[in-house]
């Protein structure tokens, strides 16, 4: 599906807030609610939106856990390497998004722990077993700027 800037700027609203009605999306971008809705059923048709997501808690702003963004590089990049980490990766709760990359690197992925000693842990004893992996590179976030911005902080 070709997106163009209608699209673009719904999708931008509703990851900010999928909450958002067709109404007040129009409103924010000129278009009609019905346009909205047509164009959201449309995405959600053709997979651009493949689902909604309730957040909660945050980045250690106010539940106390962290976010890691870990960097992974496999040793192959085959399709069995692929499939193999990527089983592997949904079986681990604390790995909360995983994405396949086009780069320098093979998989971003977004893990939460309760604290740095507790992802020492993950590290160890999961993200360095999973399978084909030869390099893992993890930055701990601060805050999550976009949410932050949202709640007015």
């Amino acid at each position: 599906m070709e997106l163009d800037g209608k699209d673009r700027a719904i999708l931008r609203l509703l990851q900010l807030n999928a909450r958002l009605t067709h109404a007040e999306i129009g409103e924010k971008i000129g278009l009609s609610p019905s346009a909205c809705h047509r164009r959201v059923k449309l995405m959600e048709a053709n997979g651009v939106i493949r689902g909604y997501t309730i957040v909660t808690g945050g980045t250690g702003d106010s539940d106390g856990k962290v976010n890691v963004l870990v960097q992974v590089t496999l040793e192959r990049q085959t399709e069995d390497y692929l499939s193999r980490f990527e089983r592997a990766v949904r079986e681990c709760p604390e790995i909360r998004e995983c994405f396949l990359m086009a780069g320098s690197v093979d998989y971003w992925l977004r893990v939460e722990a309760v604290n740095a000693t507790a992802y020492e842990r993950i590290h160890g004893e999961i993200l360095s077993r999973l399978p084909g992996v030869t390099r893992i590179n993890s930055s701990f976030a601060m805050r999550d700027a976009l949410r932050h911005r949202r709640d007015g902080g």
